[in-house]
């Protein structure tokens, strides 16, 4: 049975960090894209990271380029999430999930979610003064 179990969100200060995990058991994590992904209340979830099975190339949410940093360990079957100069728009549940259809992440994370599966049950992050 594949599973994915986020850890380490929050409650943070604006310019506060924190780091997620997303720990996959059941599966050979380097053989899967892997995306981050984050839902605010009333929102629809939306893609913010991505690493590549393939090259293990990273790509990123406009908003969060430069702030947040994607890292695989295969060796430990996780994914961390860094998340550097919080800001309160960033508040939302954050998920990770694998890639079913390619190795590679593209924008897939960004426009082809449907894509993704084995959603965890997300762990929450809260930007506030």
């Amino acid at each position: 049975q594949v599973q994915f179990v986020e850890s380490g969100g929050g409650v943070v200060q604006p310019g506060g960090s924190l780091r997620l995990s997303c720990e996959a058991s059941g599966l050979t994590l380097g053989d899967y894209a892997i995306g981050w992904f984050r839902q605010a209340p009333g929102t629809e979830r939306e893609g913010i990271s991505c690493t590549s099975a393939s090259d293990r190339s990273t790509y990123y949410l406009d908003s969060v380029k430069g702030r947040f940093t994607i890292l695989r360990d295969n060796a430990k079957s996780t994914v961390y999430l860094q998340m550097n100069n919080l800001k309160s728009e960033d508040t939302a549940v954050y998920y990770c999930a694998a890639n079913l259809m390619r190795r590679s992440c593209r924008d897939s994370y960004k426009r082809r979610l449907y894509e993704y599966d084995y959603w965890g049950q997300g762990t929450q992050v809260s930007v506030s003064s």
